[in-house]
């Protein structure tokens, strides 16, 4: 296999393996555009593994190895020869969209704050970095999966940049923590009377109970995930926004990871005994269903229900 298409291949197989929800619906799109799609997946996620999966590694170190890696796409970009499994079919698939490298840039930026930040304080410090990590993710897609008018679909891609990365974080929530990490806000936690120690002493339990304590995370964990349907209300018109013949992954992408918030309900918004998943039958139903849905159909909006007001969102 050549150089360039075993790179693409290197992505598909980091998004197949990691990334099950948004590979699925990747299946949606022609045929020409799922490689550019899992070019960015392979990028986003490479990153991450330098930051997350190398947790053993001093943090000195794995800021080293993120900047060795973001140097080597640096130079990429400015046309060197790089040695790097991902980075051709990264390098390409911005070349042939002409995507804005201003993203790229924000991305790695997010991506060595996990190396230093724990927490946030506010809501509008948590955007701050979302902004990087989420959002600019929505605006490198608009340019792959079309859009007559660019200008109006920006936005809403952000917020769907961002509905999906809040959707992580009240899922993982458990798991963050491992990583030494609270992503919900310091001022959200002060506002329902939770500490950081008590979402560790949740995951140390395996899980909530009834105690006062429990009830008050269960408050917090329902008012994120209000506050993440806000963002899916925002990002919902860009759904009939774009090419027609990308509507149908977007708006599996959409219900799939909105499904999640769901399945944090069913849960009882207990996200520390079990991670909140979609049943493999429902995420092929909803494939089908995007499928067959004509374009220029909105997207429902019940996965906007009981949402909160949202920091920078007015």
């Amino acid at each position: 296999m050549e150089p360039l298409a075993a790179s693409y291949e290197r992505c598909r197989q980091l998004h197949r393996r990691h990334g099950r929800t948004y590979y699925l619906a990747t299946h949606l799109l022609p045929e020409w555009k799922r490689r550019h799609v899992h070019a960015l997946y392979g990028f986003a996620r490479y990153a991450d593994e330098i930051v997350d999966r190398t947790e053993a590694l001093p943090p000195a170190e794995r800021a080293t190895r993120l900047a060795a890696w973001s140097d080597a796409f640096l130079a990429g970009l400015a046309g060197a020869v790089v040695d790097d499994p991902l980075l051709p079919a990264v390098l390409h698939t911005i070349s042939v969209f002409d995507l804005d490298l201003d993203d790229f840039r924000k991305f790695l930026a997010s991506m060595a704050m996990d190396l230093t930040v724990s927490g946030y304080d506010s809501y509008d410090d948590l955007l701050g970095y979302m902004e990087g990590s989420a959002a600019v993710i929505g605006t490198m897609m608009l340019p792959i999966l079309g859009s007559p008018d660019p200008a109006a679909a920006r936005e809403p891609a952000r917020q769907l940049g961002l509905a999906f990365q809040l959707t992580n974080f009240i899922r993982d929530v458990a798991e963050d923590l491992d990583l030494g990490r609270v992503y919900l806000p310091r001022d959200d936690l002060a506002r329902f009377g939770v500490t950081p120690a008590d979402l560790k002493a949740a995951r140390a339990a395996g899980g909530l109970g009834v105690g006062v304590v429990d009830g008050r995370i269960r408050e917090l964990i329902a008012y994120e995930v209000g506050r993440a349907r806000e963002h899916y209300r925002h990002a919902a018109p860009g759904v009939t926004m774009l090419a027609p013949g990308s509507q149908g992954c977007i708006r599996a992408a959409y219900r799939l990871y909105g499904g999640i918030l769901d399945e944090v309900e069913k849960l009882g918004y207990d996200v520390f005994a079990e991670r909140a998943r979609v049943s493999a039958g429902r995420r092929l139903a909803v494939a089908l269903a995007s499928v067959l849905t004509p374009a220029g159909v909105a997207v429902p909006q019940g996965a906007a229900r009981r949402a909160q007001p949202v920091g920078g969102l007015g």
